[in-house]
């Protein structure tokens, strides 16, 4: 199949760590590659950040990133990506008019209100995965959500026009359905990790033991409630991995609120902000600790959970989301309720205690990642959604011409 993944915001040459730049970029990027394994034509389309890049470059995964042009070839947040999206969506229709795929896979709702007008013209196939929900964002963030006022709104339409939904997580189904969206429209294919990439190593033992955190500084990632929780938790130490270079984290307002909060609970020597860090550095970086402890007040699927059980590590995780599918509480990691440090340190505390259940914990993560969660697998899943919706949309045009 020639397949078009459209990910406007998430280009996968992007650098991790940045506020927009996190799980969508892995994703994308693992699936083109994993779909050019299998034998695919791949190019992701993405809005061109910057005036000197090409305008197609070839991977070496071996699928290409093709740069539209619309708005600013510079950095814009994604929450002020939708005035462009008209003219994202006429790129695309120049392209495909000219290049058209057998079938497009928009990514994110303002990719898929683009994907959809070009594919539409066109009568291209279009699978659409959300990554994530304005519903869900509205609930949890209300009057800090920065989403355009209409979000909600055109993420219900788009779901009544394109041909299949992916969602990632059981939670979102419910999400999808509750928006309108037949149960018959869409299928759970889960994110992935590459276990080639993140592998175990022994555990480490530290003294003192030590926490890692790994993640975007943005504060629905519930950074503040570890750090609140290691009031409770003496001789701990956390480590916090993500954001801007370590040079460049004082001038970062999370990063500072961070370590006041940590100034204020008496816990600043034991909390250390390490910045970005290098993508292939991450697995030892994993490695290192004892628990990896990912509690976001809210989460459309959170890699990191299983970054950490690929390397043997165990998890404590909030109770949302995709979390609620990748963490099996008492098998390879607890769940806490969200925004809750008292009860994620009572957790924490629990584990740190107890060597033969971390060791335990971290095998059976390791088991559940290679069991159904490795990228080779997640990408023969999505396969199987694309080749179900051309032969439905084939049907439907051979009834249609009779």
């Amino acid at each position: 199949m020639k397949i078009d993944l459209v990910s406007e915001h998430a280009n996968p040459l992007a650098a991790l760590g940045g506020v927009d730049a996190g799980g969508q970029n892995v994703h994308v990027a693992a699936l083109a590659a994993g779909l050019v394994q299998r034998g695919h034509e791949v190019t992701v389309c993405t809005r061109r950040d910057d005036p000197d890049v090409a305008d197609e470059v070839l991977v070496p995964d071996g699928y290409v990133v093709a740069h539209l042009t619309a708005g600013p070839p510079t950095d814009v947040p994604k929450d002020d990506l939708l005035p462009h999206v008209p003219e994202i969506a006429d790129r695309l229709y120049e392209r495909w008019s000219t290049q058209p795929p057998d079938l497009a896979h928009s990514h994110f709702w303002m990719s898929g209100l683009a994907a959809s007008a070009a594919a539409g013209m066109l009568g291209i196939p279009l699978v659409h995965t959300f990554h994530a929900l304005g519903t869900v964002k509205r609930r949890h963030q209300a009057a800090r959500d920065t989403s355009p006022t209409d979000r909600i709104t055109l993420e219900t339409q788009l779901c009544g026009v394109v041909d299949h939904v992916i969602a990632t997580c059981r939670d979102e189904v419910a999400e999808l359905t509750a928006m309108g969206l037949s149960p018959q429209r869409v299928s759970v294919v889960p994110c992935g990790v590459d276990t080639a990439h993140f592998t175990p190593t022994p555990q480490p033992g530290n003294v003192p033991p030590r926490l890692l955190v790994v993640g975007r500084l943005v504060e629905r990632k519930g950074i503040g409630d570890v750090v609140a929780a290691l009031a409770a938790l003496p001789d701990v130490e956390l480590l916090v991995a993500g954001g801007p270079s370590s040079g460049g984290l004082r001038l970062d307002p999370e990063a500072r609120r961070l370590l006041e909060l940590a100034e204020t609970l008496g816990v600043a020597d034991r909390v250390r902000l390490l910045g970005s860090v290098d993508h292939a550095e991450v697995p030892a970086l994993i490695s290192s600790v004892d628990v990896v402890v990912t509690v976001p007040w809210y989460e459309p699927f959170g890699i990191v959970p299983l970054e950490a059980m690929a390397c043997g590590r165990p998890v404590v995780a909030s109770a949302v989301g995709g979390l609620q599918d990748t963490v099996v509480p008492g098998s390879c990691g607890e769940l806490v309720p969200p925004r809750r440090p008292d009860l994620l340190a009572d957790a924490v505390r629990g584990l740190l205690a107890d060597d033969g259940r971390r060791a335990a914990y971290g095998e059976a993560g390791l088991q559940r990642v290679h069991g159904h969660y490795r990228w080779d697998r997640v990408c023969a899943e999505t396969e199987q959604v694309y080749a179900s919706v051309l032969r439905r949309v084939t049907a439907g045009a051979a009834g249609a011409s009779r």
